[in-house]
């Protein structure tokens, strides 16, 4: 700790925003991985059982995906909560409820993009400002003044360097948790694409394109013989 101390202290004032910055992406880390392990952890059983559940009970799939309160169970509850829905009325409540977890899944991509950014030109100032202390310092001369103007260059130089990798560590490390989530979020998408898909050509076979041929059959039944035809209960 105390290495770490004298570093940060080396690279002058420059280094508290670094530091800030260090602590911002971390912390956006962390919330970001609270975020995703457990989504990723339980998405594919969740997923199956919702699909399974389709199968027979509309209700049952309904009930499994309300009680996840998860990314993808909001995703799949939002057609199963419509009552009698076309398949065009269900493909859009999926695709709206897509789009509203796609927005949370790209919280705090902006302050990584920012991390990305302003780190490098904090430790390019850095850089030219202890330059700047370390030619003011350079007289020409002897005795001990010279020495100790030279031991002045000589932190200008130490501070314009250690602020200059500063900067760059900072944004390495922010461009690396980015990178990573931007590979995690595209990979949902493609796969809320194909549950969602699954989800709406279950709905049709099992449930829309049925009732709809029941329909049109007493339909037919009624137009033949209006008498006859019977209504189910």
């Amino acid at each position: 700790m105390s290495n770490l101390y004298e570093v940060i202290a080396k690279g002058g004032p420059l280094m508290i925003p670094l530091v800030g910055l260090s602590v911002a992406t971390f912390a956006c880390a962390f919330e970001r991985s609270t975020f995703w392990i457990p989504l990723l952890r339980t998405e594919a059983k969740l997923s199956h059982d919702v699909l399974e559940a389709a199968k027979y009970s509309l209700v049952d799939a309904r009930v499994i995906a309300e009680r996840a309160k998860s990314p993808i169970g909001r995703f799949l509850l939002a057609p199963l909560k419509l009552n009698h829905p076309t398949p065009e009325t269900f493909r859009l409540a999926l695709e709206t409820a897509g789009d509203e977890e796609f927005v949370k899944m790209r919280k705090g991509d902006k302050l990584l993009e920012s991390v990305i950014a302003i780190a490098p030109l904090l430790g390019l100032l850095g850089t030219v400002t202890g330059l700047m202390v370390t030619f003011s310092n350079l007289n020409v001369g002897g005795g001990a003044a010279s020495a100790e103007a030279t031991t002045k260059a000589a932190a200008g130089i130490g501070e314009a360097l250690t602020t200059t990798a500063g900067g760059m560590v900072v944004a390495i490390i922010a461009l690396c948790i980015f990178r990573v989530s931007v590979t995690l979020q595209a990979k949902q998408m493609d796969y809320f694409s194909k549950i969602g898909s699954e989800l709406e050509l279950i709905y049709r076979q099992y449930w829309y394109e049925p009732a709809t041929s029941e329909l049109a059959r007493i339909e037919s039944a009624r137009s033949q013989d209006p008498e006859s035809a019977e209504v189910p209960v």
